[in-house]
């Protein structure tokens, strides 16, 4: 790596980082390891270096863009057919067609344009998040604010921000495929000095952009960023690729390739038929290209985009953040929706409510972060200890004299990796950064004087969490130079590694009747809804973490504390049901705490089951798939159990949503048809392989983005609907007249302003629609329903009938009444128009009329009806357009005629709800 001081591409002034010590490289990049940089540093490093961003091949120009909007072979043969036209006199009609071809292009290439823009603000919101600390205060960052020196923190499950040197490191593995090709995990170490020279895949002391920490935690400085990493390198070699198109994308994309074909072999017929009659050829020409143009929805592609893209920003406004466009079309199928507790379920707000230690529980008061509270010794709950003394109910106690009580905590506030921090101003207020539960331990030191200093510097190692041994451990040196290990883990896992208890400060084996006695504690404190933990040490654990340093451990003590359900929860729970949608819960708590939740949020019900994972593992797939519909939750639940329950309710044929946060859970987040991440406690890698990142870890908003999901399928079959019925009434309307050897009912001006102002705005404005209020009172829709479902087809078909025969109605009227085709295709002209710009109030729902949705709840809708109609009225009744459209004055019975024939498409549509829904009720219609 190349010393820069200014470089731009993020190299920073470091030669070969990895062949220095940890504290060379911390004083060459002027930094303070424990502090990191200032928030003023940070700033004129990121003008110095760059952003922490790789380099984007330049945009596509916009004349480029607004050109591809003239592509289509159909517009091409329409200017041709135009320019022909005026060249056998008729300029009028040839430069209107010029201008309408032109202006649909415009509209077009901002649809698109509106749509690339929603697209763009979403991949923002879904950019990596970085752990640094600055000013010597945790933060979470986007990661292209990171700049070199900066200092990261990384754990188990972490995407590698930038190329850092490693500072401190414990039990670190990293993911490097995707640099070096190497398949296994490379494990790291903060001390080694390596040679320059030393390859890419052998630096051991460093971590790269672009890979990912498998296992352990460690501390590093930024060395570079953007594209001075060794990421940023290899992607100067790489090219830009165009977004793949979604599979709906791709199914509307075939769909309009079956409409083409159609399309031009009625437009083929209906030119044959206006010939035979002893039509201008030229004139027929036109009139077939115009009705192929403006029967072919060419806008729908992006109307689409625009309608899934501004669904995705309600959703995040929701709390739901999907990163995978497909998704949507998924989420309105979803029938289960497997989800973590504690703080999905919960509010993840962890308060210590209970503590056992040397036989005595004790009470602790005080809500939430703010390290204030008193501590009363329980005498009538304290488990059996003959040398215990005796103590009065509900005693207050001196914690500074209760060395069993300190001992816990002191436990629990050193096998910690979550930090307490004031935020605000004027009274303090209290933050965790890192693991709520963590955050409750170290709070409930803070209250009885237990704090922790010089962590960094005092710890030797780590073993960190996994869900498999469902435990961590933490290896202190003493300022005597004696080591000591703390663990906190599942009671159960902690008192297997236990072979005595600390009582009193002395050290007693740990009978039988001692076990039970505390199993049976941890169990009536589960069933209250506590969330438990045992906490254990080891005096002069061994030096490495490999030779087994969590056995023969000292029990100290059990944790309670209490994490309250979500308010909001038990109505998302209700709504799920209502909904035709599974909730089932899915914790790594004791069964009863799980049973005790999950009653209070209504997930259990009559013949439902709770499931601990010990049975779980007994089972085999197929029996766990035989009995799946019967389990309702499962607790002390692994990783790779919830691998297995996806796998059964998919075997089932059910589409299944999954939560996950660790590392260990992007499999079966990565196998559910909807992986869920959790954005708050959630793990880079989880995030990276889930279809959607809940914002606030809230199960409420699993259920908005299900809601949401519905409502934007919804409304991109009601623009389909709106769309093709509009064109297959056009085109019926002008088979039927040549049917019945009429001249052309419409100009081929204007078939393409019908096109123009019925097909863009208001299409546009119906994607816009807010879901349904009873879109989740319907069950889900089938997974394999196709887009065009009989129903669509159907409502498609006679809606389009409406048009087409109002349309016939008008021409015929007064083409056989005064012999006058042009009077007789203006009234035709508005007729349509009108018609189809009233039919889309129909067409904001299949089965609830206007009354009931309420007029105003879209107001873009509105808008787009009321500027399209004002178009139209200037085209009737402005003397320049009426010679431009061929549209003489209409007399008041002419208009009393259109008003009429205008309205009864949307009267019969809107009838037509009430009696279907009277006729087979309304969740059938």
């Amino acid at each position: 790596m190349e010393s820069q001081s200014t470089a731009r591409d993020g190299s920073a002034p470091v030669d070969v980082p990895y062949s220095l010590a940890a504290s060379e490289v911390v004083a060459l990049l002027g930094v303070d390891q424990e502090r990191g940089i200032s928030e003023r540093e940070a700033l004129e490093r990121s003008e110095r270096f760059g952003p922490n961003r790789l380099a984007e091949a330049p945009a596509v120009p916009i004349w480029r863009k607004l050109a591809n909007q003239f592509r289509d072979l159909m517009i091409w043969i329409l200017v041709v057919a135009a320019v022909i036209s005026g060249a056998l006199g008729e300029w009028i009609d040839s430069v209107a067609i010029l201008a309408i071809v032109l202006l649909n292009g415009v509209i077009g290439f901002f649809q698109e344009e509106r749509a690339g823009r929603a697209l763009a603000a979403l991949q923002k919101l879904s950019a990596p998040i970085a752990k640094a600390v600055r000013d010597g205060l945790p933060r979470m960052l986007p990661a292209g604010e990171l700049v070199p020196g900066d200092v990261i923190e990384l754990e188990a499950g972490d995407n590698i921000p930038a190329d850092a040197r490693l500072v401190q490191s414990f039990g670190v593995t990293v993911q490097e495929a995707a640099l070096t090709g190497e398949s296994v995990p490379v494990r790291k170490e903060a001390g080694a000095i390596l040679a320059a020279g030393t390859p890419l895949g052998d630096r051991r002391n460093m971590v790269h952009m672009g890979t990912v920490a498998a296992s352990g935690k460690a501390r590093g400085i930024v060395v570079a960023t953007g594209m001075g990493t060794e990421l940023g390198r290899i992607a100067r070699l790489l090219e830009r690729h165009e977004p793949e198109p979604t599979p709906l994308q791709r199914r509307l994309a075939a769909l309009g390739r079956v409409l083409i074909v159609i399309t031009l072999a009625i437009v083929g017929v209906i030119f044959l038929l206006q010939v035979l009659r002893g039509g201008a050829l030229i004139e027929a020409f036109m009139t077939a290209v115009s009705l192929a143009v403006a029967a072919v929805p060419e806008g729908l592609p992006a109307i689409v985009t625009v309608a899934l893209a501004l669904g995705l920003q309600r959703m995040v406004k929701r709390n739901a953040l999907v990163r995978k466009l497909p998704s949507v079309e998924t989420l309105g199928s979803v029938t289960v929706i497997c989800s973590d507790k504690t703080g999905t379920l919960t509010r993840n707000e962890m308060t210590v409510q209970e503590v056992l230690a040397g036989g005595t529980r004790y009470r602790v008061t005080g809500t939430g972060y703010a390290p204030r509270g008193e501590f009363f010794m329980d005498g009538s709950s304290r488990t059996a200890e003959p040398d215990t003394a005796a103590a009065t109910e509900d005693a207050a106690v001196d914690p500074s004299r209760a060395g069993d009580l300190r001992l816990a905590l002191a436990t629990g506030a050193w096998c910690n990796s979550a930090r307490l921090v004031p935020e605000g101003d004027g009274e303090v207020a209290w933050k965790v950064i890192g693991d709520p539960t963590e955050g409750a331990l170290i709070v409930a030191g803070l209250k009885a004087g237990v704090e922790i200093h010089d962590r960094g510097r005092s710890v030797v190692y780590e073993i960190p969490f996994d869900s498999e041994r469902k435990a961590m451990s933490v290896v202190v040196r003493g300022g005597d130079g004696r080591t000591v290990l703390y663990t906190k883990g599942a009671p159960e896992i902690i008192l297997d590694k236990c072979v005595a208890e600390r009582v009193a400060g002395e050290v007693r084996p740990l009978s039988a009747e001692r076990r039970q006695a505390i199993l049976k504690t941890n169990g009536e404190m589960a069933s209250r809804a506590l969330r438990v933990l045992g906490l254990a040490r080891r005096d002069d654990p061994p030096i490495s973490p490999a030779d087994d340093p969590e056995s023969r451990l000292e029990f100290v003590g059990l944790v309670g504390m209490i994490d309250p359900p979500r308010e909001e929860v038990r109505e998302a729970v209700a709504k799920c049901r209502a909904a035709g949608i599974r909730p089932v819960m899915i914790t790594g708590d004791h069964p009863a705490t799980a049973l005790a939740v999950a009653r209070k949020l209504g997930m259990i019900a009559e013949g439902q089951r709770v499931v601990p994972g010990p049975e779980l593992e007994r089972m085999s797939d197929e029996q766990l798939a035989r009995q799946v519909e019967g389990i309702a939750v499962y607790a002390r639940a692994s990783a790779e159990d919830k691998l297995r329950i996806v796998q059964a309710w998919r075997s089932r044929g059910e589409v299944v949503a999954m939560t996950g946060d660790g590392v260990n859970d992007a499999p079966a987040v990565r196998a559910a048809d909807i992986g869920i991440a959790m954005g708050v406690t959630g793990t880079d890698v989880t995030k990276e392989a889930s279809d959607m990142v809940l914002t606030d870890d809230n199960f409420a908003s699993i259920v908005n983005a299900v809601e949401e999901g519905r409502g934007i399928f919804d409304n991109i079959q009601k623009v389909l609907q709106f769309l093709l019925s509009c064109n297959f009434g056009e085109i019926l309307l002008m088979f039927a007249a040549s049917l019945a050897g009429w001249p052309a009912p419409l100009l081929p001006i204007q078939l393409l302003w019908i096109n123009l102002v019925t097909d863009g705005l208001p299409a546009l404005a119906l994607s816009l629609e807010p879901p349904e209020p009873d879109v989740m009172q319907r069950p889900p829709r089938p997974a394999n329903e196709s887009i065009l479902s009989p129903r669509l087809g159907w409502n498609i078909a006679w809606q389009g009938v409406l048009v087409g025969f109002v349309g016939l109605a008008a021409f015929g009227f007064i083409y056989l009444r005064h012999a006058d085709a042009e009077r007789a295709r203006a009234a035709t002209f508005c007729v349509v128009v009108y018609a189809e710009l009233l039919r889309a109030l129909a067409a904001r729902s299949p089965t609830r009329t206007l009354g009931e949705l309420g007029l105003f709840t879209n107001p873009h809708l509105l808008l787009a009806i009321v500027v399209s109609g004002m178009l139209q009225a200037s085209v009737a009744i402005m003397p320049w357009s009426q010679r431009v459209f061929g549209v003489p004055w209409h007399t008041p019975a002419d208009w009393a005629m259109i008003v009429v024939l205008a309205l009864t498409p949307v009267t019969a549509i809107e009838v037509g709800k009430l009696v279907l829904r009277r006729r087979l009720g309304p969740v059938a219609a």
